[in-house]
């Protein structure tokens, strides 16, 4: 299965421009895909681009890894490793905020407003001390963490981070367990996620928290290393192909070969049917068959062979039985595609073939043009003076 899954994402990975790497990213794709749960959801794989450093310094973590968010004075003072710990996930502001913004407070003294200060004071300390007494040693939040809180933390051997993206956050609640919070109360160690290992390491330019040895590893993290931004960016986008097409080959693990060879066969099948039928059907499959000649025609132009020629070796060995023989752009020439590993999921093809039989029966039953006379008619010759359609100044 493992095997048949690395062909599939290297046949992808070939046309693309990373096809010099295909060996090194075939494996991470395959190995990045089967982490994830028999859903596969796409949004559990998360891609992180560090400019610097030449391609094959990217690398694939069983886990969850976010770039360093934005903290306050006193985070150099936290620690930036820790083993079998645990990690508190909350949606939870832990910033001194004046309670003057949401009611009107009104005093008669001094003393009474020192007491709404307090107040304040106590109400986030009292926060900070429940996480404390929780057992987690890494603090993540989706809204902000002051500096007070980094300051707490730090004092206390703690690691906190906030501002975390909202879809990092589920991530790494799907990899360590817990749920995500909107309060600090009743924080029992069910609630609380684990891992083996976190730790903040410098990629490039970038500080990055990596949480890894995850209990429920459902999800994993691609860093990607190169030089130019765009370049990482087509890196991306190669290796987005060959995740879908490994994903799609493990929902549905037929496949057939690829290189127009399939095109050819059907080709074939629908030309002898169409000789059995004897009315107007006859052209209409003909007319079907020859279409789909147009994949591999293409395929031969593209690659810059004699289409013709190409196209009738095809025929001829088709005819006699060569069910996968399709073309081999890398000898100019037909080849099995099947031997070759040049294979494609078979729904890809399905969907594809249905989806153009469906446009043209749209075109096709598009009998009238409407047309809107007014838009028709021609200005004055010479186009007039003035402005527009030659109206006057």
């Amino acid at each position: 299965m493992r095997q048949l899954l690395e062909k599939c994402a290297a046949t992808s990975l070939s046309s693309k421009l990373v096809a010099h790497q295909k060996d090194f990213f075939t494996k991470m794709v395959v190995d990045a895909v089967m982490l994830l749960d028999e859903l596969l959801p796409l949004n559990m794989i998360g891609v992180k681009k560090v400019t610097g450093g030449g391609l094959e310094d990217s690398v694939l973590i069983a886990g969850v890894a976010f770039k360093k968010t934005f903290s306050y004075a006193g985070f150099e003072m936290q620690p930036k490793k820790y083993t079998k710990l645990k990690i508190a996930l909350l949606n939870i502001e832990l910033e001194l905020k004046a309670e003057r913004d949401n009611a009107e407070v009104r005093v008669d003294s001094v003393e009474e407003y020192q007491s709404i200060v307090d107040a304040e004071w106590k109400i986030l300390y009292d926060k900070l001390d429940i996480l404390h007494k929780s057992g987690a040693k890494v603090i993540l939040s989706k809204l902000p963490i002051g500096d007070v809180a980094t300051q707490y933390f730090a004092d206390r051997d703690m690691f906190c981070a906030g501002r975390v993206v909202e879809e990092d956050l589920k991530r790494t609640m799907k990899a360590c367990g817990g749920s995500i919070q909107t309060t600090v109360q009743n924080l029992s160690p069910d609630v609380l996620g684990s891992c083996e290992t976190f730790e903040e390491i410098q990629i490039g330019g970038e500080r990055y928290n990596l949480f890894t040895g995850c209990p429920q590893a459902r999800t994993c993290t691609i860093i990607l290393r190169g030089g130019a931004e765009q370049f990482i960016e087509e890196t991306e986008r190669s290796l987005h192909d060959a995740i879908m097409i490994v994903r799609r080959t493990m929902k549905n693990d037929a496949v057939v070969a690829g290189g127009g060879a399939i095109e050819m066969e059907l080709s074939k099948h629908l030309r002898n049917l169409s000789r059995t039928i004897a009315g107007k059907e006859q052209l209409l499959m003909g007319a079907m068959a020859k279409a789909l000649e147009i994949i591999p025609r293409q395929l031969c132009e593209n690659a810059g062979f004699d289409a013709t020629n190409i196209l009738n070796k095809l025929r001829q060995r088709h005819a006699q039985g060569g069910i996968w023989y399709g073309v081999d752009v890398l000898n100019e020439d037909i080849a099995d595609n099947f031997e070759n590993c040049v294979w494609e999921p078979a729904v890809v093809k399905i969907n594809a073939i249905t989806a153009a039989a469906e446009a043209s029966c749209l075109i096709l039953s598009v009998d009238e043009t409407v047309k809107n006379p007014k838009a028709q008619q021609d200005g004055p010759p010479g186009g007039g003076m003035g402005r527009g359609r030659g109206r006057p100044m």
